[in-house]
């Protein structure tokens, strides 16, 4: 199988536009098939709040409203993955921006109400890799924001860690994927803030009870370990400054 490399980036390497451009620029170097995610939200919820919305997260996921979701497609979809799109062709890597609708490409499912209800947040149930490996095969880099579709004209705000695994684990039935999120921290961090090398569910979910994980690094890991168990090959979670050369550490996913 030939290797995939698959990047996430969040909200925070985003909105520092000098990290970015260095992680574009590395990523733009490898020199194998590649997926790039983002997300984005710290710039929606400034959206959000210079419309006079308040942004309402609980443990790390946003509930999206009828106003939110609007806010969420225009900064997702539009500003954010058109200046990734042409960040990346300034530096020779020519990609092409999607959400969940384009090509049909994610298609996903309000989720249900039970104790909190998150709005119009999408659940991924299919992910066509046939198309997007047919755009990798033509050279050409997908870059997806975190926006789906329910297949019935709704648009869906769907979590970017969520839509990086559930994309890595798609992909892994046609190439070696290795799935790296990238963060502001050098990777997950004990109570003692020193890098793990590694992390398993057991250490995770002490980490959690002791509160040293908390909020959206819960989902994060969480879909960290889904992907690992489902097919993908690596999963490591790092900084944007390791992505552009420097040996720092990193913690790695283990099962």
């Amino acid at each position: 199988m030939k290797k995939l490399e698959i990047l996430k980036i969040g909200g925070k390497v985003i909105d520092d536009k000098e990290k970015l451009t260095s992680v574009l620029a590395a990523f733009a170097a490898i020199n194998t098939p590649k997926i790039l995610i983002h997300g984005g939200g710290s710039k929606a919820s400034k959206m959000e709040q210079k419309l006079g919305l308040i942004p309402n997260m609980v443990e790390g996921r946003r509930i999206t409203d009828e106003y939110s979701i609007e806010v969420v497609i225009m900064v997702y979809a539009g500003l954010i993955n058109k200046n990734i799109v042409a960040g990346l062709q300034g530096v020779g890597c020519n990609a092409l921006g999607l959400s969940g609708a384009d090509g049909n490409v994610i298609l996903s499912e309000k989720r249900p109400v039970n104790k909190i209800d998150y709005g119009f947040v999408g659940d991924v149930t299919s992910v066509n890799s046939v198309f997007i490996s047919s755009l990798i095969e033509t050279r050409i880099t997908p870059v997806f924001s975190a926006i789906t579709h329910d297949g019935n004209g709704q648009l869906l705000n769907t979590n970017a860690d969520t839509m990086a695994s559930e994309i890595a684990v798609a992909m892994s039935g046609i190439y070696e994927v290795h799935l790296t999120l990238a963060f502001e921290k050098n990777g997950v961090l004990d109570a003692k803030g020193e890098v793990l090398a590694q992390i398993n569910e057991a250490s995770f979910n002490q980490l959690k009870k002791e509160g040293t994980v908390s909020d959206g690094m819960i989902p994060k890991l969480s879909n960290a370990f889904d992907a690992l168990k489902n097919g993908v090959q690596e999963v490591k979670l790092t900084s944007a400054e390791n992505l552009a050369g420097r040996n720092l550490p990193h913690t790695k996913i283990v099962i």
